[in-house]
């Protein structure tokens, strides 16, 4: 269903209807101070009389070339060219909400579902206005015109308006009643065909500007230590040793951490490590990992909500031929984006600044406002190039410290993290344990599948009113409900079990990642127990489902599966439909006799309906397999004494380039509005990694990471 604003007429401009697609369930940038303008058609587009549009973007850019994709659904419909615009990033603001999160929230890979539509709408609208304001300038009908290239052609006689030139009568018309019909597919000029990204030269350049590179007049720099145990408060510090380090200026309180202020990072940094400081660390300092195990595991037993059924599994699996029966584990993880946390305030009687890189920068305005007293309008959220979020950047704690801080002073504070604090004082993807049990007919058949998730449920503290009526995350339902499988019955449990000692949050491939590490793994384990090739199995439960049956298909062609391999190499393979999106991993892997792995290659199959940049979701998906590869194979965020033991990349590792494998990614055509694809390739890299090394080694691996974390 369409979401449609009202028309809202402004001095000297005009603003449309914004019209964008929500679900019930879930270039050079600039930010936008002023929306004045001789024709501003809604919150997204708007064009100067010197031929200048400007595209003003919902979501924030943070890797994943959004910016360049939004552009291109404005650009095709409103008739321009990529190399004719530029970007400002969104203000906080309504017209910018997604329903789907609550707020105005990049996440979840709904940037692209939400946007389809309505950003497409937008440019056409706008589009219309244009043609039908060069029309009455020649009193000819709007149908004997044209829009291209950022010019109206009348096509009788040849003659020729920009859009600058029209843009201030366009802006006088009336907004059109109904929505602009969109331009048929057979006719894009942009959408599915490969674009360069308009973020990409400013990045090379290193002229971009993300949040840690933010300077302002005035500005000093701080840094941060907060108590390291969750609930922990200041007892005391001293800090005459720190104020005596060169370029130290300041040393700032609040209730659960200190900030040394300097003339540069470094001073601060050095006046921190010179402070003497105790904590009361409260409640949870004697939490650590087993304790967080032992409750995930001990909820296998007694009382669940019931999720999800279809027929009666218990009976079924009850009374199967062979039953099968695994219980798998996955650790907490950070989200070790490579910037790290920081943000830039300044507070004064009559106005907030920040400069910061949020995905939520509404609720960032938001909390603001509620720390100074001021008005929401007198907080003002400019918001940067994001250098990777992962979830990370959904969370907005930062910034309320920052501005905690920064009242306490009179200039601009800028205040980054160090990479300790960062990946110590994480929101952390959570812990979960899942057992499943499973029939097979004694034709190999699956009959059944009893399924209980055991772990948090982010929903409950991030969006407590999206919680469903019987306590589920439905985030929890993706993957694990809805799976590609026609499976006869099945029964999905949850049992909530909140972590001590950490707070648990959003990371990439939220749900789907987790699950489809848990259902693919299951599901090799039933083929083998049936004696089926992998592939096979899958294909026969694909039933009437064609388009999880094609990216099968077409994965397994690439990959050569059922040719043979060297000793100790093996394939394995993983099939899902998340975020509207159907993929198909393949993974050849090599494990040693002494354990170590080597990912050879991977072959994904990629059906996310329409294309909107073909090279930018090749470009996701490798990007996800690398990171979701990283956490499958070496991550594990620990705890002792209710401190993270993992403070930076020597202990919390990623893959590294000579350990990459080689990446071939196929796109299926399809006329289905798009999916989601920033975080498919995260959710499919565990599944496919655990079952191709059972497939060389010839056991199985139900605990994540899978080979421990390896320096």
């Amino acid at each position: 269903m369409l979401s449609r604003r009202g028309a809202l007429a402004g001095a000297g401009g005009l603003l449309l209807a914004a019209v964008l697609p929500h679900r019930a369930a879930r270039g050079a940038m600039r930010i936008v101070e002023d929306q004045a303008g001789p024709f501003a058609p809604n919150a997204f587009v708007r064009i100067a009389t010197d031929g200048t549009v400007t595209l003003i973007l919902p979501n924030v850019e943070m890797g994943q070339g959004i910016y360049t994709g939004e552009a291109m659904l404005i650009a095709e419909e409103l008739a321009v060219g990529l190399d004719q615009i530029q970007i400002e990033a969104a203000p906080p603001g309504d017209p910018y909400i997604t329903k789907e999160l609550g707020t105005q929230a990049t996440g979840g890979s709904t940037s692209t579902i939400a946007t389809w539509t309505g950003l497409r709408q937008a440019g056409a609208a706008a589009r219309t206005l244009l043609i039908q304001a060069a029309a009455a300038r020649w009193s000819v009908a709007p149908e004997t015109c044209q829009a291209g290239a950022g010019t109206v052609r009348h096509m009788d006689s040849g003659r020729s308006l920009t859009y600058g030139e029209v843009a201030a009568d366009a802006a006088q018309l009336s907004v059109p009643a109904n929505p602009v019909p969109l331009r048929d597919p057979a006719t894009f000029h942009l959408i599915g065909k490969s674009q360069h990204r308009l973020d990409s030269p400013a990045k090379v350049a290193g002229t971009a500007t993300f949040g840690i590179d933010v300077q302002v007049p005035g500005m000093l720099v701080g840094t941060v230590a907060a108590c390291p145990v969750l609930g922990g408060t200041l007892k005391h510090v001293d800090a005459d040793a720190a104020r005596k380090v060169p370029g130290v200026r300041d040393v700032l309180t609040i209730g659960n951490a200190v900030c040394v202020v300097g003339d540069h990072f470094w001073a601060a940094r050095k006046g921190l490590g010179a402070l003497s400081i105790t904590w009361d660390e409260g409640v949870n300092a004697a939490v650590t990992t087993a304790t967080i195990y032992r409750q995930l595991h001990d909820a296998l037993e007694g009382p669940a909500i019931v999720a999800h059924t279809k027929g009666d599994a218990r009976a079924v699996v009850a009374g199967a031929t062979t039953r099968v029966e695994a219980t798998y584990q996955q650790p907490l993880l950070a989200h070790a984006p490579m910037e790290p946390i920081n943000c830039t305030v300044q507070v004064t009687p009559q106005r907030c600044d920040i400069w910061v890189g949020s995905q939520v920068p509404l609720r960032a305005r938001d909390a603001a406002a509620e720390i100074t007293g001021l008005a929401k309008d007198q907080v003002h959220v400019h918001n940067q190039y994001i250098g990777g979020g992962f979830g990370r950047r959904l969370e907005h704690e930062y910034v309320i410290q920052a501005v905690q801080f920064a009242r306490q002073v009179s200039y601009p504070l800028k205040i980054v993290w160090t990479r300790e604090e960062d990946l110590t004082l994480d929101r952390f993807r959570p812990a979960y344990v899942d057992r499943l049990v499973g029939g097979l007919d004694r034709h190999g058949n699956l009959v059944g599948i009893e399924h209980r998730i055991v772990g948090p449920a982010v929903v409950a503290r991030w969006a407590p009113e999206a919680l469903l009526p019987n306590g589920m995350d439905d985030d929890l339902l993706v993957a694990t409900a809805e799976t590609p499988y026609a499976i006869p019955a099945t029964r999905l449990e949850y049992a909530r079990r909140e972590a001590p000692g950490v707070v648990t949050a959003w990371w990439r491939g939220v749900g789907g990642t987790r699950g489809v590490f848990v259902v693919e793994s299951f599901i090799d384990e039933l083929a083998a127990q049936a004696g089926a090739d992998p592939v096979a199995f899958r294909r026969k439960m694909t039933g009437d489902n064609p388009r999880a049956r094609a990216v099968l298909d077409l994965a397994a062609e690439k990959a050569n599966w059922g040719t043979p391999l060297p000793p100790h190499v093996g394939r394995g393979v993983a099939l899902q439909y998340v975020f509207g999106s159907y993929l198909a991993t393949v993974m050849e892997v090599e494990v040693s006799e002494t354990g170590g792995v080597r990912v050879r290659r991977a072959i994904v199959a990629v059906d996310c309906g329409r294309v909107v940049n073909p090279d930018q979701v090749v470009s996701q998906i490798e990007g996800g397999l690398i990171f979701g590869l990283s956490a499958a194979l070496y991550n594990e965020v620990t705890l002792s004494g209710g401190r993270v033991q993992e403070d930076n990349f020597h202990s919390y590792r990623i893959l590294r380039m000579n350990e990459s494998p080689m990446i071939d990614v196929h796109l299926i055509d399809s006329t289905e509005d798009p999916g989601g694809i920033g975080e498919t390739g995260t959710a499919a890299a565990a599944a496919a990694l655990a079952n191709a090394m059972a497939a060389a080694s010839g056991r199985r691996y139900r605990t994540l990471p899978l080979t421990g974390r390896q320096a």
